[in-house]
């Protein structure tokens, strides 16, 4: 580990709330573009200039960015008003948002100095490192980051300071089909079966060569298709038929897809609630619920802001949350830190009528953050506060478990 002056980032939370609130950034990327054009070596602007650009939807430039800046240096420290009483190095995969935790929205508030170091496949050493009191994997399941995942179990197999989530190999597994299988047969918990199919095999389903229950055995139509390793609904849709199907290979060209059974979770209202839950050292936390009439549903598609009945749903789901739903899903809750083994992880999940828990997705890159407007939901502000009060205490609880050093050379 090393002492140095780190390149010094404003980071995606003050920069993705800044364009959420609405707020002009024109003065920020003019700033920023002329550091860059002054000194190509601001490895700090080029880094702030991806998370722009990635902010604003133009993800190739964003990434040529994050190239220009990691080719100058691979940590950085995130800005903040307070002194940090606690050094913690996150680390993280080259790539988009979606590519590691979102934990500077975890900590905008804590009394914490952050770091981000990146990592990759090739790295050998984390020789290079800063100085920290406890290290964060921030890295997310992906097919992309399963090699960097891979290779940080090796390169943290001897470190010497406490890491939070260090079982990267687990997180590499944690492929829709793989977790369905992990959760299968779980009384509290639905995990729905969920394969992976080459393209052909598709093609064969749809030309009725291959049967639907043969994939997916003890179910029928309706079924659910997406692109092998895609998230936040892009791809997804429910399958009714054959000739469905071959409609939607004619769209999308991807080699690889997940298939799994349409499971109703809808309400006695015909509703559809989906609930996002993290989990801090087994304890779940609310973060948000989204009432929609689609069965698709995503906080930004369920239109929260202009429905107050599900505002208020939502405000009451959070206020009893850790006396009525983790109570009631607790078993659900136990076999997921149980089976998954992970310090920190977020799922998405729902209520079923008989009871159980439904699992949608589990990982560790879901996005939990406060930056819905607090006149429409005033109710999230002490939620919120108490997920990044479990992070921040988490993190402090694991710095304090000293690894013994290294015994001397005799």
């Amino acid at each position: 580990m090393t002492h140095r002056r780190l390149p010094e980032i404003h980071g995606k939370a003050e920069i993705v709330r800044s364009f959420y609130d609405g707020k002009d950034t024109l003065p920020l990327w003019s700033v920023l573009y002329t550091r860059v054009n002054h000194n190509p070596s601001d490895a700090a602007a080029f880094m702030d200039l991806s998370i722009m650009l990635q902010t604003m939807g133009k993800t190739e430039e964003a990434m040529q960015c994050q190239k220009a800046a990691l080719d100058i240096s691979r940590s950085y420290r995130v800005k903040s008003e307070k002194d940090g009483r606690l050094t913690v190095v996150a680390f993280m995969a080259p790539g988009t948002f979606m590519s590691n935790t979102p934990i500077e929205f975890l900590l905008e508030r804590a009394d914490v100095k952050l770091v981000l170091h990146y990592v990759d496949a090739e790295t050998t050493s984390l020789a290079d490192v800063p100085v920290h009191d406890v290290g964060f994997v921030a890295v997310s399941q992906s097919a992309v980051n399963e090699p960097v995942l891979l290779n940080l179990d090796r390169l943290l197999a001897n470190w010497r300071k406490p890491v939070i989530n260090s079982r990267t190999s687990t997180i590499a597994g944690m492929t829709r089909d793989a977790v369905s299988r992990l959760f299968a047969g779980e009384k509290d918990l639905l995990s729905p079966l969920t394969v992976r199919l080459p393209r052909e095999d598709v093609l064969r389903i749809a030309a009725g060569v291959l049967g639907l229950q043969t994939v997916l055995p003890g179910h029928t139509y309706p079924a659910l298709i997406r692109p092998f390793d895609t998230h936040a609904g892009v791809g997804l849709r429910k399958i009714n038929n054959q000739i469905e199907f071959l409609t939607y290979l004619t769209e999308f060209p991807d080699a690889q897809f997940y298939l799994a059974p349409f499971v109703d979770y809808s309400n006695a209202d015909g509703k559809f609630r989906k609930a996002r839950v993290a989990v801090i050292d087994g304890k779940p936390f609310a973060s948000h619920l989204a009432v929609s009439q689609n069965w698709m549903v995503h906080y930004l598609n369920a239109d929260m802001t202009i429905h107050a009945d599900r505002r208020a749903e939502e405000a009451d789901w959070m206020n009893r949350f850790q006396t009525d739903y983790a109570v009631r899903h607790a078993g659900a809750f136990r076999a997921l830190y149980e089976k998954l083994g992970l310090d920190y992880f977020v799922i998405d999940c729902a209520e079923l009528p008989d009871g159980r828990l439904m699992l949608f997705e589990a990982d560790v890159g879901m996005i939990v953050h406060s930056m819905d407007p607090p006149d429409l939901f005033p109710y999230k502000c002490g939620t919120m506060a108490a997920i990044y009060a479990a992070f921040e205490a988490s993190l402090a609880a694991h710095a304090k478990r000293a690894i013994e050093p290294l015994p001397l050379a005799v």
